[in-house]
C-alpha cells in the first residue's frame, strides 16, 4: 500500500519526460525527439546529489518517528525544506552556464545540439520547484503517506499532457514547446505539495515563519544524503559516458534509446519504489527497536520488487510494437527494440542491489552501498566502454554491460548487507 503510490509517482515524473518525446516525436522531427533524449542522462547528473539528500531527511525523520522525538521532527523537516529552495536554485543557475559545453562535451550531434541546450535551459528554470517536490514529498513518505504525493503528481502530469498537446501542435514550439509544459507542471506539483505540508498536523506541519536551517539536523541529513546522491551523481557520470558513445551512433540511434529507455524507467521505477519503502520502514522499525520486522521488511521488498518489475518488464517487451510506435522512422525503431530487448527484460536485476542498498541505508549505514554502487556498477561500465567497446563498435555491445553491471553489484551487495545488519543489530541490542 505504501509502495504502489510511490511507484506510480515516480512513473508520472517520468512521464513527464515520456509525454515529452512522444509529442515532439510524432508531432516534430526525429532531430527534435534525439534532443529531448540526450539530455535525460545529464539532467539526472544535475539533481540526483540533492535527491539522494532527499533521502537522507526521509531517514532522519522517519527514525525521529520511531522514537516519538516530535521537537527533532519540527527541526528537520524545516532543514530539509531549505535545503531543498536553495538546492534548486544554485542547480537552475549553474545548468544555465554549462548546458552548452557539457552538451558538447557528451558528443552531441551537430543537427541536434541547440535544440538539446535550448530543452535544457528551459527545463532547468524548473529546478527549484523539482527539489520542493522531492524534498516535500519525502517528508510525506517519512510518515508513511505516500497517496498524496501522488495525487499531486496526477494533477500535474494531466496539465503537463494538454499543454504539450497546445504548444506544440497547435502553437508549433517544438522542443520548447514541451520544456515549458513540463516546467509548468512541476510548479504545480509542488505548489499542491507544499500546501499540503503548510495544512499538515504538527510536529509535520510547515511553517514559513519558521524556515531555517537547524545545524544538528542538517549533519544528520547529510551524512545519509550525501553518499546516496554522490552514488547517484557517479551513477549519471556513468550513464552520460555511454550517452557519449550512444551518441557516436548518430542521432536515429539517439532517438531509439531515448524511447525505450522511458519504459526502462517504468520498470525500474518498481524496484526503486520497494527500495524507498525499505528504507522508510527500516528507519522506522530499527528507532522503534523492533530488529525482527527490518528483517521481514527486507525479505517481503525484494520479492516484491522482483515480482512486480518483472511483471512490467515482460509487458513491455511482448507489446513493444504497441509502446514505440509513436515513432515512425525504421532506423529508430531497429535501435528502440534492441534497447528494450537487451536491458529491459533483465531490469528486475536491480532490484538485487537496490533493496540491500535501501536496507543499509534505513539501519543508518549510507556511504557503503554508495561505494558498492560506485564500483559495481560505475566502474565497471566505464571500464567496458573504454575497452570492449572501442574493439567492437555496436549498440548492443554497448547496451549489454548494463545487466551484466547489475548482476556484479548485486552479488556484493548482499553480501555487504548481510555483514552490516548483524553488526548493526548486536550493537544495538
Amino acid at each position: 500500500m505504501f509502495a504502489l503510490p510511490l511507484a506510480a509517482s515516480s512513473i508520472l515524473q517520468q512521464l513527464f519526460n515520456s509525454v515529452d518525446t512522444a509529442v515532439v516525436g510524432r508531432f516534430a522531427s526525429s532531430q527534435a525527439l534525439a534532443a529531448v533524449g540526450s539530455n535525460s542522462s545529464l539532467i539526472s547528473l544535475m539533481i540526483n546529489l540533492f535527491i539522494g539528500i532527499s533521502l537522507g531527511s526521509n531517514v532522519v525523520i522517519a527514525h525521529y518517528i520511531g522514537q516519538k522525538s516530535e521537537k527533532n521532527i519540527h527541526a528537520a523537516v524545516h532543514t530539509a525544506i531549505v535545503v531543498a529552495i536553495l538546492s534548486g536554485v544554485f542547480v537552475m543557475i549553474l545548468g544555465q552556464f554549462i548546458a552548452k559545453p557539457v552538451l558538447l562535451l557528451m558528443g552531441t550531434p551537430e543537427d541536434v545540439i541547440d535544440l538539446a541546450v535550448l530543452y535544457l535551459r528551459i527545463y532547468l528554470i524548473g529546478m527549484p520547484f523539482i527539489m520542493l517536490y522531492d524534498f516535500g514529498s519525502s517528508i510525506l513518505r517519512s510518515t508513511g503517506d505516500s497517496k498524496r504525493p501522488l495525487y499531486s503528481l496526477i494533477v500535474a502530469g494531466i496539465v503537463n499532457t494538454v499543454l504539450n498537446l497546445i504548444l506544440v501542435i497547435v502553437f508549433k514550439l517544438g522542443v520548447s514547446g514541451v520544456a515549458i509544459a513540463t516546467v509548468i507542471s512541476n510548479v504545480v506539483s509542488s505548489s499542491i505539495v507544499m500546501v499540503i505540508l503548510m495544512h499538515e498536523s504538527e510536529p509535520i506541519r510547515l511553517d514559513v515563519r519558521k524556515l531555517t536551517i537547524v545545524p544538528r539536523e542538517l549533519k544528520k541529513i547529510l551524512t545519509i544524503g550525501v553518499p546516496a546522491g554522490l552514488q547517484g551523481m557517479v551513477f549519471s557520470i556513468a550513464n552520460v559516458c555511454i550517452q557519449s558513445t550512444i551518441n557516436s551512433f548518430g542521432s536515429a540511434t539517439i532517438a531509439g534509446s531515448a524511447a525505450a529507455l522511458n519504459y526502462e524507467f517504468f520498470s525500474y521505477f518498481m524496484v526503486s519504489a520497494f527500495a524507498q519503502a525499505t528504507v522508510t520502514f527500516t528507519s522506522q522499525n530499527f528507532g522503534a527497536g523492533e530488529y525482527d520486522r527490518c528483517r521481514k521488511i527486507y525479505h517481503i521488498s525484494m520479492a516484491f520488487a522482483l515480482l512486480s518489475c518483472g511483471l512490467l518488464s515482460a509487458v513491455f517487451v511482448l507489446g513493444k510494437g504497441m509502446f514505440l510506435g509513436y515513432s515512425t522512422d525504421p532506423d529508430v525503431l531497429y535501435y528502440a527494440e534492441q534497447r528494450l530487448i537487451i536491458a529491459t527484460t533483465l531490469e528486475l536485476l536491480t532490484a538485487v542491489y537496490e533493496i540491500s542498498a535501501g536496507a543499509m541505508r534505513g539501519l543508518g549505514h549510507s556511504l557503503l552501498p554508495a561505494i558498492i554502487t560506485v564500483v559495481g556498477s560505475c566502474v565497471l561500465r566505464l571500464i567496458w566502454i573504454s575497452t570492449v567497446c572501442k574493439v567492437f563498435h555496436e549498440f548492443w555491445v554497448l547496451i549489454i554491460i548494463y545487466p551484466i553491471s547489475w548482476i556484479v553489484t548485486g552479488i556484493i551487495m548482499v553480501i555487504a548487507y548481510n555483514i552490516i545488519k548483524r553488526k548493526v543489530v548486536r550493537e544495538a541490542r
